[in-house]
């Protein structure tokens, strides 16, 4: 956990860029399927510009950077008043930061998913009994539970990339949220929304696509406690840091738990 002062050695400043659009909030489409899993208006991604070199082994002191940044405290507070969670009103005291692994350029970590009974060959996912849940089917089953047959289809490595956890939080939705017959809609927006976080480039020579940004999952405390993404730990609530070294950019794409608008 970082916690000690951004000013005695490197530090960030961040300018937001409330121009930089992401498609997948313009999209009609993708704004309905949200509304449907009770994440919208409680899903967001905003961007930010940063003017010092990022480096891996700086990434807790550039989050506490983040945090502590006025200009971004003000940005997160006016978008915090439309919605039902707690704005950074008490300064960040520290930062936990988890690096996360982001080297998939296409979807083919999802292959194994369509032929091992999670769906019926026509896409439809297989129901199934829950003792809690009467609405319950495989794939959620594979997600949630480690002694799911299913559960390692994908593999440990895989899970573990951002890819994987942004389609399991999509899949998951939020507290009302109305499940997919079909993983059609779950994989496309998937999809949608990494392309529209990550940045690639192109090797001249190889012309191997790879991945350029860092994805960091953070968790921001003020003496209290916990104060960001919510106060309370639930793993729907969550926030990511996506940089990309190169442009100088940074995104922050969040979810906070809860029942999501009606309305588009």
């Amino acid at each position: 956990m970082a916690g000690e002062k951004c000013e005695f050695e490197q530090t960030f400043s961040f300018i937001p860029l409330p121009f930089k659009k992401l498609s997948f909030l313009q999209d009609k489409d993708t704004l309905a399927l949200l509304m449907k899993w009770s994440m919208l208006g409680r899903i967001s991604a905003q961007s930010y510009s940063f003017d010092q070199t990022f480096y891996h082994y700086n990434s807790e002191k550039f989050a506490l950077c983040f945090f502590r940044d006025p200009d971004v405290v003000s940005s997160l507070s006016r978008e915090m008043k439309a919605g039902a969670w707690v704005p950074l009103d008490e300064p960040v005291a520290s930062v936990d930061v988890e690096p996360v692994p982001c080297t998939q350029v296409s979807m083919e970590l999802f292959d194994p998913v369509y032929s091992c009974g999670i769906l019926r060959p026509s896409g439809h996912v297989v129901k199934c009994f829950h003792d809690v849940y009467p609405d319950y089917d495989e794939l959620r089953q594979m997600l949630q539970e480690e002694d799911s047959e299913h559960y390692y289809v994908v593999g440990r490595e895989q899970r573990g990339e951002f890819l994987f956890r942004l389609f399991k939080h999509l899949c998951l939705g939020g507290e009302l949220c109305q499940y997919e017959d079909t993983i059609d809609p779950y994989i496309s927006t998937t999809k949608q929304i990494y392309k529209d976080l990550i940045s690639v480039q192109k090797d001249p020579e190889t012309k191997k696509i790879s991945v350029v940004s860092t994805v960091l999952k953070v968790c921001a405390y003020d003496e209290a406690g916990r104060s960001y993404p919510g106060r309370q730990e639930e793993e729907q609530t969550f926030a990511y840091l996506i940089v990309d070294p190169f442009k100088r950019h940074v995104t922050l794409f969040c979810h906070f738990y809860g029942v999501g608008n009606f309305t588009l």
